[in-house]
């Protein structure tokens, strides 16, 4: 069984690649709400909006949580 300085770095390590995927989906997100918004669609813009809000808020959490696994 790895040690607790290991598992962090692999918690770490895992939480970095989804936070990577997090600003990957918030990207496509971003470019189908220009779509969106340039072809009339604004109700459905907004909620896009709104769903990148959430990903900005969770992927600040998340990079925290990264930095003190690696503190540690």
């Amino acid at each position: 069984m790895p040690n607790s300085s290991e598992s962090n770095v692999a918690t770490a390590d895992a939480l970095t690649l989804l936070l990577h995927n997090q600003h990957a989906l918030a990207a496509a997100i971003e470019e189908v709400t220009k779509w969106l918004s340039g072809n009339g669609v604004d109700a459905v813009a907004e909620n896009a909006v709104a769903a990148m809000e959430t990903l900005d808020t969770n992927a600040q959490t998340i990079t925290d949580a990264i930095m003190r696994l690696r503190e540690l």
